[in-house]
């Protein structure tokens, strides 16, 4: 399989203007091309977090940086407004058919019969949280409340966090489960409990057809002429990289 010839091949709906263009038009840099999942899937707000948390380093090392979603216009749009992610950057595609081209993981895909395809995917989907077809998701899960000491700060102290069930947190407030300059307990599950309230809030918006919910992505990086310099294919949900704790750690040697 010839990776960059699929993705240099494919035309799909942009986000910005609504136009279908090819996504990859052999750029002589560095391309991180991001192969995500359903829009709302919480694993792609946290990724595209973390892409605007080391945008500094991407810029620096030239890298650019492309990403094909599940979902429609207006799902994408919602992501960008949201996360911050460039609309001119992200395509969308609404049956995941470029997954399926490149031999992603489907997620399970159980058949029950006396349910549509759409109800179907939910009940895979919550089988998967619960770690079925999907291993590493529920130990994922845990480290978002248990804290990381292998992974960075992710609140600075003096930033409010907003726009979740509780009450607003400040960034010095986890001071007290355990110090300051790594990943302390419950940060990444404050954030995580954002993006949740975020899509649960925007769900037919971000959702706009179910029956791809279980569908996992993927991340390419490509050198150049087309050169596959790494790849990382999700395996399960909360599983984007292949180390969670610095997701973006694959591009520190380049």
């Amino acid at each position: 399989m010839n990776i960059y010839s699929i993705l240099n091949q494919a035309q799909r709906e942009c986000v910005a203007d609504g136009e279908f263009k090819t996504i990859l038009n052999n750029e002589s840099e560095k391309t991180l091309v991001l192969l995500w999942s359903q829009l709302g899937d919480f694993d792609n707000l946290e990724y595209a977090w973390w892409l605007k948390r080391e945008s500094a380093k991407l810029a620096a090392k030239r890298i650019i940086v492309k990403a094909i979603g599940i979902g429609d216009r207006s799902s994408g749009i919602k992501f960008c407004e949201y996360t911050g992610f460039p609309s001119e950057s992200l395509y969308v595609d609404p049956t995941a058919e470029i997954h399926r081209q490149l031999g992603l993981y489907q997620g399970l895909t159980l058949k029950f019969p006396l349910l549509s395809a759409k109800n179907s995917a939910f009940i895979n989907l919550m089988l998967m949280c619960a770690g079925i077809g999907s291993p590493g998701t529920l130990s994922e899960v845990f480290r978002g409340y248990k804290g990381d000491r292998n992974a960075p700060q992710l609140i600075p102290n003096d930033e409010v966090v907003k726009e979740t069930p509780l009450p607003a947190i400040k960034g010095s407030f986890f001071k007290l489960a355990g110090g300051e300059n790594f990943q302390r307990p419950f940060e990444l599950a404050t954030l995580r409990l954002r993006n949740m309230t975020e899509v649960l809030s925007n769900w037919d918006t971000y959702v706009p057809d179910s029956s791809y919910l279980t569908q996992r992505g993927g991340t390419f990086l490509f050198g150049a002429e087309g050169k596959l310099l790494y790849e990382h294919r999700d395996r399960n949900i909360l599983g984007f990289a292949a180390n969670m704790s610095n997701p973006l750690c694959f591009l520190y040697n380049l």
